[in-house]
């Protein structure tokens, strides 16, 4: 089994990783990191450039973790999509990053980790950037 970890180049990201790498070590587990972008989308913040990603992977190498990294496009819903490389990769925890969002921007736009968190059919971890150790 692994444990998939969506990662953004954002302090939420940032914690994200923080904590799948520490889970992937306890649990002496492969760890996969998704970075994702909108299929078609000629600039898009979330996508890593690839010497982050790159550190990424030797973070986790460096604490003794196996890493990958995949960039799966999407086209509608990002959830759905990172949802599903968690059913292929059948991973044994997902940990998603959270930032703070307004009530009215929760009820306007949505939110992916909500989405996440509420269908996910396997153990999802949430973290805030600054409110760990890791």
């Amino acid at each position: 089994m692994k444990i998939i970890v969506g990662f953004v180049p954002t302090p939420a990201g940032e914690a994200a990783l923080a904590a799948g790498i520490a889970e992937a070590q306890l649990r002496k587990q492969e760890l996969v990191i998704v970075n994702s972008a909108r299929e078609g989308a000629l600039v898009d913040k979330a996508v890593a450039p690839a010497a982050v990603l790159d550190q990424a992977v030797q973070r986790a190498r460096e604490a003794g973790v196996i890493a990958t990294v995949i960039q799966p496009p999407y086209k509608d819903d990002l959830a759905d999509e990172f949802l599903d490389v968690a059913r292929e990769v059948d991973a044994s925890l997902i940990v998603i990053g959270l930032r703070h969002r307004t009530q009215v921007g929760k009820f306007i736009m949505g939110s992916h980790a909500q989405r996440i968190l509420m269908q996910a059919d396997r153990p999802v971890l949430a973290v805030k950037a600054g409110a760990s150790t890791f």
